[in-house]
Protein backbone atom coordinates (compact mmCIF):
# COMPACT_ATOMS: atom_id res chain seq x y z
CA UNK A 1 0.00 0.00 0.00
CA UNK A 2 1.35 3.56 0.26
CA UNK A 3 2.58 5.99 2.24
CA UNK A 4 0.14 9.20 2.64
CA UNK A 5 2.27 12.47 4.53
CA UNK A 6 0.51 15.87 5.37
CA UNK A 7 2.18 18.54 6.34
CA UNK A 8 0.21 20.86 8.39
CA UNK A 9 1.28 24.63 7.75
CA UNK A 10 -0.92 26.07 10.51
CA UNK A 11 0.28 26.81 13.85
CA UNK A 12 -2.69 25.61 15.51
CA UNK A 13 -2.09 22.24 15.77
CA UNK A 14 -5.62 21.22 16.47
CA UNK A 15 -7.51 23.51 13.90
CA UNK A 16 -9.27 23.55 10.87
CA UNK A 17 -6.51 22.96 8.39
CA UNK A 18 -5.56 19.84 10.60
CA UNK A 19 -9.02 18.36 10.61
CA UNK A 20 -9.39 19.10 6.81
CA UNK A 21 -5.57 16.94 6.26
CA UNK A 22 -7.15 14.39 9.25
CA UNK A 23 -11.05 13.81 6.56
CA UNK A 24 -8.18 12.95 3.31
CA UNK A 25 -5.80 11.05 6.04
CA UNK A 26 -8.39 8.81 7.24
CA UNK A 27 -9.92 7.93 3.86
CA UNK A 28 -7.10 6.71 2.45
CA UNK A 29 -6.43 4.67 6.36
CA UNK A 30 -9.19 3.71 5.98
CA UNK A 31 -8.45 1.62 2.46
CA UNK A 32 -5.15 0.30 3.95
CA UNK A 33 -2.89 3.53 3.01
CA UNK A 34 -0.03 3.97 5.41
CA UNK A 35 -0.28 7.73 6.90
CA UNK A 36 1.67 10.69 8.93
CA UNK A 37 0.65 13.91 9.85
CA UNK A 38 3.94 16.59 10.35
CA UNK A 39 2.77 19.59 12.77
CA UNK A 40 5.22 22.59 10.86
CA UNK A 41 3.24 25.60 11.92
CA UNK A 42 4.91 27.07 14.64
CA UNK A 43 8.33 25.99 14.36
CA UNK A 44 11.61 28.10 14.08
CA UNK A 45 11.77 28.54 10.66
CA UNK A 46 14.39 29.82 8.23
CA UNK A 47 14.14 30.37 4.20
CA UNK A 48 15.44 29.36 1.53
CA UNK A 49 19.33 31.42 1.04
CA UNK A 50 20.17 29.85 -2.55
CA UNK A 51 23.18 29.02 -1.19
CA UNK A 52 23.25 26.44 -3.34
CA UNK A 53 24.44 23.82 -0.46
CA UNK A 54 21.75 21.08 -1.35
CA UNK A 55 23.79 20.66 -5.22
CA UNK A 56 26.80 19.47 -3.37
CA UNK A 57 24.75 17.30 -0.73
CA UNK A 58 22.18 15.54 -2.68
CA UNK A 59 19.13 14.76 -0.22
CA UNK A 60 20.22 17.42 2.20
CA UNK A 61 19.20 21.56 2.65
CA UNK A 62 22.59 23.71 3.91
CA UNK A 63 20.36 24.62 6.79
CA UNK A 64 20.73 21.78 9.18
CA UNK A 65 17.28 22.01 11.27
CA UNK A 66 14.04 20.00 10.91
CA UNK A 67 13.53 20.55 7.59
CA UNK A 68 15.79 17.55 6.06
CA UNK A 69 14.14 15.50 8.02
CA UNK A 70 10.55 16.65 6.50
CA UNK A 71 12.12 16.28 3.02
CA UNK A 72 13.35 12.18 3.76
CA UNK A 73 9.31 11.96 4.99
CA UNK A 74 8.39 13.53 1.74
CA UNK A 75 11.28 11.61 -0.35
CA UNK A 76 9.31 8.16 1.08
CA UNK A 77 6.00 9.10 0.37
CA UNK A 78 4.06 8.56 -2.61
CA UNK A 79 1.01 11.23 -1.46
CA UNK A 80 1.98 14.73 -0.63
CA UNK A 81 -0.59 16.65 1.14
CA UNK A 82 0.30 20.53 2.49
CA UNK A 83 -1.89 22.15 4.18
CA UNK A 84 -2.60 25.87 4.93
CA UNK A 85 -4.64 28.24 6.66
CA UNK A 86 -4.59 31.64 4.43
CA UNK A 87 -2.99 34.67 5.99
CA UNK A 88 -3.18 37.48 3.79
CA UNK A 89 -4.76 35.72 0.15
CA UNK A 90 -1.26 33.43 0.99
CA UNK A 91 0.51 30.69 3.02
CA UNK A 92 1.89 30.63 6.16
CA UNK A 93 5.50 31.28 6.07
CA UNK A 94 6.63 28.17 7.38
CA UNK A 95 5.07 25.91 4.81
CA UNK A 96 5.95 28.61 2.20
CA UNK A 97 9.66 27.19 3.38
CA UNK A 98 9.13 24.13 3.09
CA UNK A 99 7.87 24.32 -0.84
CA UNK A 100 11.32 26.54 -1.37
CA UNK A 101 13.48 24.14 0.25
CA UNK A 102 12.73 21.02 -0.42
CA UNK A 103 11.55 22.05 -3.93
CA UNK A 104 15.39 22.80 -4.40
CA UNK A 105 16.73 20.35 -2.43
CA UNK A 106 14.44 17.35 -4.55
CA UNK A 107 15.32 18.97 -8.03
CA UNK A 108 19.05 18.34 -7.24
CA UNK A 109 18.22 15.52 -5.74
CA UNK A 110 17.06 13.59 -9.38
CA UNK A 111 13.67 15.08 -9.05
CA UNK A 112 12.33 13.00 -5.84
CA UNK A 113 8.95 14.58 -6.07
CA UNK A 114 8.47 13.11 -9.55
CA UNK A 115 5.17 11.34 -10.25
CA UNK A 116 4.16 11.52 -7.12
CA UNK A 117 0.50 12.78 -5.99
CA UNK A 118 0.16 16.38 -4.46
CA UNK A 119 -2.64 17.55 -2.81
CA UNK A 120 -3.33 20.96 -1.37
CA UNK A 121 -5.58 21.76 1.18
CA UNK A 122 -6.34 25.61 2.74
CA UNK A 123 -8.64 26.63 5.43
CA UNK A 124 -9.89 30.56 4.92
CA UNK A 125 -12.14 32.79 6.41
CA UNK A 126 -13.99 34.41 2.91
CA UNK A 127 -11.18 34.94 0.27
CA UNK A 128 -7.87 34.25 -0.56
CA UNK A 129 -8.10 30.38 -0.78
CA UNK A 130 -7.54 30.35 -4.25
CA UNK A 131 -4.04 32.55 -4.46
CA UNK A 132 -2.67 29.82 -1.81
CA UNK A 133 -4.17 26.51 -3.32
CA UNK A 134 -2.15 28.20 -6.49
CA UNK A 135 0.98 28.46 -4.44
CA UNK A 136 0.75 25.30 -3.80
CA UNK A 137 0.12 23.38 -6.85
CA UNK A 138 2.44 25.36 -8.74
CA UNK A 139 5.14 23.71 -6.18
CA UNK A 140 3.73 20.18 -6.92
CA UNK A 141 3.28 20.80 -10.89
CA UNK A 142 7.32 22.10 -10.76
CA UNK A 143 8.09 19.09 -9.62
CA UNK A 144 6.05 16.90 -12.33
CA UNK A 145 3.93 15.55 -9.60
CA UNK A 146 0.36 14.64 -9.98
CA UNK A 147 -2.64 16.59 -8.63
CA UNK A 148 -5.69 15.08 -8.04
CA UNK A 149 -8.86 17.04 -8.31
CA UNK A 150 -11.51 17.41 -5.44
CA UNK A 151 -14.86 18.24 -7.12
CA UNK A 152 -14.22 22.14 -6.18
CA UNK A 153 -11.23 24.05 -4.90
CA UNK A 154 -10.03 21.91 -2.36
CA UNK A 155 -10.73 24.86 0.76
CA UNK A 156 -13.13 25.50 3.27
CA UNK A 157 -14.74 27.88 5.25
CA UNK A 158 -13.54 28.01 7.97
CA UNK A 159 -11.50 30.50 10.44
CA UNK A 160 -12.33 29.69 14.17
CA UNK A 161 -11.91 26.27 15.66
CA UNK A 162 -14.60 23.89 14.76
CA UNK A 163 -16.29 25.66 11.75
CA UNK A 164 -14.42 22.93 9.22
CA UNK A 165 -17.03 20.60 10.77
CA UNK A 166 -20.13 23.43 9.43
CA UNK A 167 -18.98 23.42 6.48
CA UNK A 168 -21.00 20.61 4.61
CA UNK A 169 -19.53 21.60 1.40
CA UNK A 170 -15.88 21.76 2.22
CA UNK A 171 -16.43 18.42 4.21
CA UNK A 172 -17.47 16.63 1.25
CA UNK A 173 -14.76 18.50 -0.84
CA UNK A 174 -11.93 16.84 1.46
CA UNK A 175 -14.05 13.36 1.39
CA UNK A 176 -13.81 13.16 -2.44
CA UNK A 177 -9.93 14.20 -2.72
CA UNK A 178 -9.20 11.91 -0.28
CA UNK A 179 -11.17 9.18 -2.29
CA UNK A 180 -9.32 10.40 -5.88
CA UNK A 181 -6.26 10.48 -3.87
CA UNK A 182 -6.63 5.81 -2.72
CA UNK A 183 -8.20 5.83 -6.70
CA UNK A 184 -4.76 6.60 -7.92
CA UNK A 185 -3.06 4.97 -5.26
CA UNK A 186 -4.99 2.28 -6.83
CA UNK A 187 -4.78 2.17 -10.53
CA UNK A 188 -1.11 3.63 -10.00
CA UNK A 189 0.17 -0.04 -8.17
CA UNK A 190 -1.91 -2.43 -10.54
CA UNK A 191 0.19 -0.78 -13.14
CA UNK A 192 3.93 -1.65 -11.42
Amino acid sequence: MGKILAVNGSPRREGNTAHMLGTVLNLCAAAGHETEMVQIGGLPTRDCVACGGCGQHPGRCAIDDWMNALYAKMAAADAILLGSPTYFADLTPELKAVIDRTGSVSRRDGNRFSRKIGAGVCAVRRAGSIHALDSINHFFLINDMIVPGSGYWAMSLAREAGEYEKDAEGAATMTRLGENIVWILEKLSSIS
